[in-house]
């Protein structure tokens, strides 16, 4: 496991798309993020689930969908996925797949918080999570929309001890898992300190954001990195997904996306303010 990056309790650690038709899905992702991909369920068992990777760095994966539309997953790292289960329902969320081995890669949950917003919970065994992050076709961010901020702040502070911090410097309502940046500095980014710190205070904690919206359902929304916005549009836009809007922010340019078979995601390019465009 040397060099391989892991995940403590609590941070989010791992994407995934439920796809109703895998073969297209995989045409869709490879085209637009240049992403190499693998089954990792042997020849002999039942099913496929396709893990994505960018030189040779898983970053995503791609599964069976059991619905007509497709969706994103999110996964938050946890010790014990039974214990973790338990407090789910026990703090008033809902299990929705109980706890079971997702073969010798770890074990996985399927919950609901108390506003409805589905996520994964993951104990790693050989898979950590995803290697690689933040880089062009990789996953930037998991972004928490809920209409009630203090519930779900309570109900999420209880399972994983997150923090909801309202950041400068037009950064947004960050979610941290205190320590986090210093687990990074100590594994496989020694340097992350450094290199942040023109960016606001904690930020090297942070895990996700808190998006609060009253006209959607509460969901988990997935980010990705690319390199150039308009360029990662216009191919999205060839291979048939959905262009829903643009906008160009404080730190980003980016661009909300729905792919051919409905799962909605965001692609972003990395412009903070005095940099190059």
């Amino acid at each position: 496991m040397a060099g391989q990056r892991s995940y403590p309790h609590g941070v989010t650690c791992w994407i995934d798309s439920e796809q109703p038709d895998l073969e297209a899905a995989g045409r869709f992702y490879r085209g637009l993020f240049g992403w190499t991909l693998t089954d990792a369920v042997p020849p002999d068992a039942p099913g496929s689930y396709l893990i994505a990777t960018l030189d040779g760095q898983d970053v995503a994966a791609l599964g069976p969908g059991t619905g007509s539309t497709a969706t994103w997953n999110t996964y938050v790292a946890v010790d014990d996925a039974d214990a973790t289960a338990a407090a789910v329902a026990a703090a008033g969320g809902t299990v929705l797949a109980p706890p079971a081995d997702a073969g010798p890669g770890g074990r996985a949950a399927a919950c609901a918080d108390p506003q409805g917003a589905e996520f994964g919970l993951w104990q790693a065994r050989r898979r950590l999570g995803a290697q690689l992050t933040n880089a062009p076709g990789t996953w930037n961010f998991s972004d928490l929309h809920t209409p009630d901020r203090d519930a779900a702040m309570a109900f999420y502070t209880s399972l994983f001890g997150w923090l909801a911090v309202d950041m400068a410097q037009g950064a947004g309502t960050m979610l941290q898992v205190p320590g986090y940046g210093d687990h990074l500095a100590a594994t496989v980014d020694p340097g992350i300190h450094e290199r942040q710190a023109a960016a606001p205070p904690g930020f090297a904690d942070v895990i996700g954001s808190l998006v609060v919206t009253a006209d959607e359902p509460a969901h988990w929304h997935v980010t990705f990195t690319v390199a150039d916005r308009d360029d990662s549009v216009a191919t999205a836009g060839r291979l048939g997904a959905t262009v829903l809007r643009s906008a160009d922010e404080l730190w980003t340019r980016n661009a909300l996306l729905r792919d051919p078979q409905g799962a909605e995601f965001t692609v972003s390019q990395f412009t903070p303010p005095g940099g190059d465009r």
